[in-house]
């Protein structure tokens, strides 16, 4: 989830192991103590007897080096393991010439590859990597590439540097947080130490799913400051090795700032005014407000529902408002606040309708609901035969037959499965493509060991069978994934999370911070990517799946802090996380087709209907509209609906053959805070 996600819309206030356990076939996959991969590129490095060029294009950094054509020419990096181990080193060359280059690598001085093959490329403009690894020590570590003929070296871009450690072993979870020395704007955290073979690194200080800080290894207290008065933070803390290995999570604690002493509002902003009206936009101009410290800014409010902040230094008196619906009605005021959080009195109000809506894929012209009485329905999976769906609980792991009228029977509860007080529980279930004939359902959800993948048996009323087919993902309080799928090539898509320990998600080796492809009896799937059951990797918190109408996957994502993603999923690409969140530049990341900022979105499930992506937004609190255009892979004007009006948005689900939408709410869940029983099922006709 996102940072400051205590904060709602509608309330201001705070080796693979494969074995038979009975007749269950278990892969379980243990994780590796792995870094993200650090780039070194070669302009950066030792060179002799060559030089940093620009000639020839697709290089990254700066340059390339090119070698002189002598033996002995070298380029050396210097690298940095955090700990002792197995050490990948991946060289980005390129070799335009008809003969292959050959080159020692050495690794602390000794030779680890001698003349090692780099093969010709197409050209100097093509590049290539050549993998290779070698084990390296703590601390600082020399690479060197020497030629070894007359030819001299390839010329090289950069090197991508990862230590995989002999120390598997994760700290202890440390001990109980408290607070102290709180005041309006900052406290101190305290925690009991944590234990670890070789040593703690570093703690990492969350806010529910987010990561607020972080302190040494040596430390049990951290200063937090830049918090907002009078609000509740909910803390806990994880401790790391230098390997990457990290603990279990803390247990937590709430702890609440202090209200502000500066008790006096900003005066009301003046007269607002609209002007430039599109079917998805409309800019917005104030007065300024005055405050006996400082206005901070401006919320564009609809009653308690804010559709943006404006911020700044001061903020700014003007804006342009998105994502509004096609041939809908308006109703705006402004509002300023101080850092205090004191709020002024709403200015005017503006009240307008946008034009008619200019598509081919429609739009929602219609909600109503369906069902009522749930508590955090998470998942929705429509039976083969399109006349009942199946619906999980996530709290209290029931799974539920929903008739298209709404009528609801508990069919069964998922065996072993557990809360992780957070984000765990029973998460996604899918269907068998053949369910009529061997009647298999799928689910994904959280227990003692961590989270799986399970199969069961359904025969259209009740559950029974229980087979483990994938475990060994790793759980954690928040970040947990959970959404299933299957793809129009019959197999079971499964988005992981990375368990609140970001280095996994660019573990290729991990099951964490990845889309899952697999058979359906828990098998990697045939022609993924890494022989393994990774199809993509580098994800945060993916929740949203759904195909198009050409059999692509899409996936929605929640960021950190910064933006949230949906995602054109290919096999064997790299979105980015730990290193980018949003949009980045850095090679060998893929971007995002869009991105929200998080209080916009923090988006869950996605389905597609007439070739538009509709995304379930929980701190947005609205539905997201995002128009592909034909077959191409571009995505236009996202629009939103429903803004605030029904609380944190879950799953959203396609009604087969129906130009329909199933829209659940969670509401009771440890964000939403409302009671059990307060979620409920929509229904949304789409013309």
């Amino acid at each position: 989830m996102k940072a400051r996600t205590f904060t709602a819309l509608r309330s201001r206030t705070a080796a693979l192991a494969v074995m038979l356990l009975c007749t269950a076939l278990v892969q379980a996959v243990p994780q590796s103590a792995s870094a993200a991969a650090t780039r070194y590129e070669a302009e950066s490095a030792t060179i002799v007897k060559g030089a940093t060029e620009s000639n020839h294009s697709g290089y990254s950094g700066t340059g390339f080096v090119n070698g002189d054509n002598v033996t002995g020419s070298y380029v050396e990096f210097t690298v940095t393991a955090a700990s002792a181990g197995t050490g990948q080193i991946a060289v980005r060359y390129s070799n335009g010439t008809a003969a292959t280059r050959p080159a020692d690598i050495a690794v602390g001085g000794t030779v680890v590859s001698a003349a090692r093959a780099f093969k010709a490329t197409a050209d100097w403009n093509t590049w290539a990597t050549s993998t290779l690894t070698a084990p390296v020590a703590a601390g600082s570590n020399k690479i060197r590439l020497t030629s070894t003929t007359a030819d001299g070296l390839p010329n090289l871009d950069y090197i991508d540097f990862t230590v995989t450690s002999s120390d598997t072993e994760a700290p202890t979870a440390p001990g109980q947080p408290s607070c102290s020395a709180i005041t309006e704007d900052g406290l101190t955290l305290n925690w009991g130490a944590a234990t670890d073979n070789v040593g703690v690194a570093a703690y990492d200080i969350y806010e529910h799913g987010n990561k607020l800080a972080e302190a040494a290894g040596t430390a049990t207290t951290k200063n937090l400051t830049g918090l907002t008065p009078g609000t509740t933070y909910n803390l806990s803390v994880f401790a790391r090795d230098a390997a990457g290995n990290v603990s279990s999570v803390s247990p937590v604690v709430d702890c609440t700032t202090l209200r502000s002493s500066d008790t006096t509002a900003p005066s009301a902003p003046g007269t607002l005014s609209a002007s430039g009206l599109t079917a998805n936009s409309v800019v917005l101009d104030w007065g300024a407000s005055t405050d006996d410290k400082a206005v901070t800014a401006y919320e564009v409010r609809s009653g308690s529902t804010v559709y943006k902040t404006v911020t700044g230094t001061p903020p700014a008196t003007t804006t342009t408002l998105t994502g509004l619906a096609c041939a809908s009605p308006y109703s705006l005021d402004v509002v300023a606040e101080d850092a205090a959080g004191n709020t002024s009195p709403p200015g005017n109000t503006v009240a307008f309708t946008t034009p008619a809506c200019a598509t081919d894929g429609g739009v929602p012209s219609g909600i109503a609901t369906v069902s009522t009485g749930w508590s955090i329905p998470w998942g929705t999976y429509w039976m083969p035969d399109g006349k009942t769906a199946l619906t999980t609980e996530r709290d209290s792991f029931k799974v539920f037959k929903v008739t298209s009228g709404g009528t609801r029977t508990q069919v069964g509860t998922v065996p072993d499965a557990v809360t992780t007080d957070g984000e765990g529980g029973l998460l996604g279930v899918a269907a068998d493509p053949k369910w009529s004939t061997n009647h298999y359902v799928y689910f994904m959800h959280t227990a003692s060991e961590g989270n799986r993948v399970a199969r069961m048996t359904y025969d259209g009323s009740s559950l029974g069978g229980y087979t483990v087919l994938l475990k060994g993902i790793k759980k954690s309080r928040y970040h947990n994934g959970g959404r299933l799928a299957f793809g129009p090539d019959g197999y079971l898509y499964a988005s992981t999370g990375e368990a609140q320990t970001p280095d996994l998600a660019q573990d290729k080796n991990s099951l964490n911070g990845k889309i899952l492809r697999m058979t359906t009896d828990g098998r990697p799937a045939p022609g993924n990517p890494f022989g393994n059951y990774v199809y993509s990797y580098g994800h945060r918190n993916p929740q949203g799946l759904a195909f198009d109408r050409n059999g692509r996957l899409w996936e929605a994502e929640f960021g950190d802090s910064k933006k949230d993603e949906l995602n054109l999923i290919k096999p064997g690409k790299n979105y980015g996380w730990p290193v980018c969140e949003g949009t980045c530049t850095t090679a060998g990341m893929t971007n995002p087709k869009k991105t929200w900022t998080v209080s916009e979105a923090s988006p869950s499930g996605i389905a597609i209907v007439r070739n538009v992506i509709y995304m379930a937004a929980l701190k947005g609190e609205r539905l997201w509209r995002v128009p592909i255009s034909g077959d191409t892979e571009n995505l236009g004007t996202p629009t939103a609906y429903y803004v605030g009006t029904y609380g944190r948005l879950r799953t959203v689900t396609k009604v087969p053959g129906q130009d329909q939408l199933w829209l659940s709410t969670t509401n009771c869940d440890n964000k939403g805070k409302e009671p059990d029983g307060s979620d409920k099922l929509f229904r949304i006709s789409i013309t």
